[in-house]
């Protein structure tokens, strides 16, 4: 299952356990939620567009930096 799958089956999860809809999504730019660069810059991947798609405000920290990415990275 790659990222995009495994998010929408969490998502779906989330969703119905809590009764709220996802807003923001917290990455760190990785590989996985981007494509190639291109004239314009660094596209989107098939997992920014879905994020996009569905009204899921993507916020992006630095690579390399887990402290920037809440209390499940620090603990780690």
């Amino acid at each position: 299952m790659d990222v995009q799958e495994a998010f929408k089956v969490f998502k779906v999860e989330v969703e119905k356990q809590c009764g709220k809809q996802m807003k923001i999504v917290r990455t760190d730019r990785g590989d996985k939620y981007y494509d190639r660069y291109t004239e314009d810059g660094q596209a989107h991947g098939p997992f920014a567009k879905f994020l996009q798609e569905n009204g899921i405000v993507a916020q992006y920290t630095m690579p390399g930096s887990p402290d920037q990415n809440g209390v499940a990275e620090r603990r780690n």
